[in-house]
């Protein structure tokens, strides 16, 4: 895990008869302004040389957050270290918290997962219907009929399963469910339990993990994580949770200038951020990002995972009775 308190942006050019070529790089650094120049010189030139060897590269790299491009730390304003554990400002200005060896996994509730029937459903019913007519030579009244039949046979198929989808406890049981049939096939883990604004989170707490262990990409597919999140815990080699609200929630509806939000910004936009930052902090205060359910496992617990685990639950006020935004 990589996150550089110093950014800088360095250009490699080479012309010649035939064609010229300009090749950007960013650097990085947590020593200084200097290095960080010196880093963003020296990837330039190593990127251009590797061009004219014929090697394919894009010619410059994107300015972007946490799920930006391949090879490039997190780049996010730094608001507070506390050991290996970051906790930085994302683009839409919320706080994240950033580990590199402490497992969280957030599984959304996919409440839309009953309705998803009936737009296959009605599609196959059209397709019947077409190719019955076509076979047939049916006259188009019948196949009126017919297609009227298969939607209306959709819709009350989509009902039912909603209604027994709902009633063996929705998303969020089948969420829960997946989560107690992990821990009962893996007995020596113990973890956390808390409820976000849109499903469940896991914090595990018997020992650390290497975010490209096998046992982490078994435990995210198991339990139904979000497969983008899964892939950013490889390529920046670190877990992440975000523990303030999402500012839309708590309802701020003015973005974080300047626009996007990716650091570093110029210094003359910086009291543009912070009067927006001071607002949306004295709102979110009222808010929690997550609240603690229950624990469940064995009940061992490493230090590394209670030290952590303590600063989720103060920055996400987890343990309050605040409205989860």
């Amino acid at each position: 895990m990589i996150i550089p308190q110093y950014w800088a942006e360095s250009r490699a050019q080479h012309r010649d008869r035939q064609r010229q070529i300009t090749v950007r790089r960013f650097g990085w650094s947590d020593a200084g302004q200097a290095e960080a120049q010196a880093h963003a010189d020296d990837r330039a030139r190593d990127a251009l040389a590797r061009l004219l060897g014929g090697e394919k590269l894009p010619r410059r790299e994107p300015k972007v957050p946490y799920n930006g491009a391949a090879g490039v730390p997190i780049r996010e304003e730094i608001v507070s270290r506390h050991g290996d554990t970051v906790i930085t400002r994302n683009a839409y200005g919320a706080r994240c918290l950033n580990t590199p060896n402490v497992l969280f996994a957030d599984i959304d509730f996919a409440e839309g997962s009953a309705m998803s029937w009936r737009f296959p459903l009605i599609l196959l019913a059209i397709a019947v219907t077409v190719a019955a007519g076509w076979l047939l030579r049916t006259n188009w009244t019948g196949l009126g009929i017919v297609a009227a039949a298969g939607l209306l046979g959709s819709l009350v198929i989509n009902w039912l399963y909603a209604r027994v989808f709902h009633r063996r406890g929705g998303a969020e049981g089948a969420a829960r469910k997946r989560i107690d049939a992990f821990i009962a096939q893996h007995p020596d883990w113990n973890a956390r339990l808390y409820r976000t604004p849109a499903g469940l989170r896991l914090l595990a707490m018997h020992r650390t993990f290497d975010p490209r262990d096998s046992a982490v990409a078994d435990c995210f597919r198991a339990l139904g994580a979000d497969p983008a999140y899964a892939r950013m815990c490889l390529s920046q080699n670190c877990f992440r949770a975000r523990v303030s609200p999402k500012p839309w929630r708590i309802g701020i509806a003015t973005h974080m200038r300047p626009r996007p939000g990716v650091w570093p910004v110029k210094a003359d936009r910086v009291p543009d951020r912070q009067r927006w930052i001071e607002t949306y902090e004295r709102t979110a205060h009222g808010y929690a990002a997550c609240r603690f359910i229950e624990a469940v496992g064995t009940g061992t617990t490493a230090i590394a995972t209670r030290a952590v685990q303590a600063l989720h639950d103060e920055q996400c006020r987890a343990t309050s009775s605040l409205p989860l935004a």
